[in-house]
């Protein structure tokens, strides 16, 4: 069982969970004796710095090159991969997850994340420990940085929009994050009349209250325009209407499934979703005649999904979206071809949104000790039965373990949202004691 990797990447507290040596390491572990060249980049928590410099080390030791890619969205990091070439990518992020956290993601030639063999390889290598591969002299790597890093992806992005949106007022939510500079250039040369919020970042203020996990203040600032919320590294997008209604992501892909579909450009009808997307999506896209395959949750298993299938959209319902020929999530793609939608159809966000009816969901986040033990907790899945009894065809339940956390996220769906809430509680509870809740915590 792997001790390190997650859902996506490695993640932990900077500095005690997650450490310079941890980092040196599984930079040194991923080259495993190997040449080539690597990309590195991070988004703007304080602890970022100190361990990009040690996955430089790391891989210069092991006689790779490394290209210092600065502050920089993680689809630029996908992008600057496959196109420089290299080995292997890496992005220092912890997402959306709070400051003083901190994360690893290994991107592979394709620019996508390395799949789970290729990550437990790493980690029993580093697990392992040294001796490693170590080089002298002139076979040592060497860190450079790449200064046009920034412009490369924005001029990649582009390149891809055979649209302008001139006229088209938004507002960018940054997050304090890696989209703080790349997002309203990409908008502002795309013909958009761009306002930024929370662009400002001090090392310790990512995420804090704003960005794609926080859309309130978005929504407070648009008034008639739309909103766009990145997170922590921008690859999720969450979007606002012109009356300040959230879109999440199952709303984002089912108008862009419908505006894809009707321009034949939805390969086998088909789209990829995971097992947190909402009820509606999933009747919204039968009513258009399109399959949904399902997937566990996180952007790479949608990715797999995609190319095992032939599908041509996939996403999450918390904004990662992807595309056929774009090989992870990437945030500020996603609110482009919104937009795109909305130029080409002139319709409003909020009209565009009715594609689908939300279900009431309610989602619990259960801290416990032992979340590891939830497979064999017959208890919970034997109430999680009878509340799937109880809903019937009208509602849904699932249950999980964090793949990031040390959570067990309770989700129940319903036509009434009270419903909802009563069914939650009711599994949070079992939860708890079965799992060992933690004293004080409110889900």
């Amino acid at each position: 069982m792997k001790k390190l990797f997650g859902t996506d990447g490695v993640r932990g507290l900077a500095n005690v969970d997650l450490t310079a040596e941890m980092a040196l390491g599984l930079a040194h572990a991923a080259a495993d004796g190997r040449s080539g060249t690597a990309v590195v980049g991070r988004d703007t928590r304080r602890s970022g710095q100190m361990l990009a410099s040690a996955i430089h080390a790391g891989f210069n030791a092991a006689g790779f090159d490394s290209a210092d890619l600065g502050i920089i969205p993680v689809g630029a990091v996908s992008h600057l991969t496959r196109t420089t070439n290299a080995a292997f990518g890496v992005m220092v992020s912890a997402s959306h997850n709070p400051a003083a956290d901190n994360g690893i993601k290994f991107f592979g030639p394709d620019g996508a994340k390395l799949d789970d063999d290729r990550e437990a390889a790493i980690e029993a290598r580093f697990l392992a420990g040294p001796p490693w591969v170590d080089v002298h002299g002139e076979a040592l790597g060497i860190q450079v940085p790449m200064t046009d890093a920034l412009d490369r992806y924005v001029a990649h992005l582009v390149a891809r929009a055979d649209y302008r949106l001139a006229g088209i007022p938004v507002v960018l939510d940054c997050a304090n994050g890696a989209a703080f500079l790349a997002a309203p250039r990409l908008f502002k040369q795309l013909g958009a009349e761009v306002e930024t919020i929370n662009a400002e970042p001090s090392g310790m203020n990512i995420n804090d209250d704003c960005g794609a996990v926080s859309p309130g203040m978005l929504a407070e600032r648009g008034a008639g325009r739309i909103g766009l919320a990145f997170d922590g590294d921008a690859d999720r997008c969450i979007a606002v209407d012109e009356d300040g209604m959230v879109c999440n992501g199952d709303v984002i892909m089912a108008i862009l499934a419908r505006h894809l579909k009707g321009r034949n450009e939805l390969p086998g009808n088909r789209v990829v979703s995971t097992v947190m997307s909402n009820l509606g999506f999933r009747l919204a896209m039968n009513g258009m005649g399109l399959e949904v395959v399902e997937t566990p949750v996180g952007d790479r298993y949608v990715l797999e999904q995609m190319r095992a299938t032939a599908a041509g959209l996939g996403g999450e319902q918390s904004g990662h979206v992807l595309f056929r020929d774009h090989a992870t999530g990437d945030g500020l793609l996603t609110g482009m071809r919104l937009l795109e939608v909305l130029a080409a159809t002139a319709t409003p966000l909020k009209e565009l949104r009715r594609v689908m009816v939300e279900y009431p969901q309610v989602l619990r986040n259960v801290h416990v000790r032992v979340k590891e033990r939830l497979p064999e907790a017959d208890p919970v899945w034997e109430a999680v039965r009878m509340m799937e009894k109880r809903l019937g065809n009208e509602g849904r339940v699932l249950v999980r373990a964090s793949g990031t956390e040390p959570l067990v996220r309770v989700m129940v769906e319903a036509r009434e949202g009270h419903e909802a809430a009563s069914i939650a509680d009711d599994l949070v509870v079992v939860v708890r004691r079965e799992l060992g809740g933690i004293p004080g915590d409110l889900g």
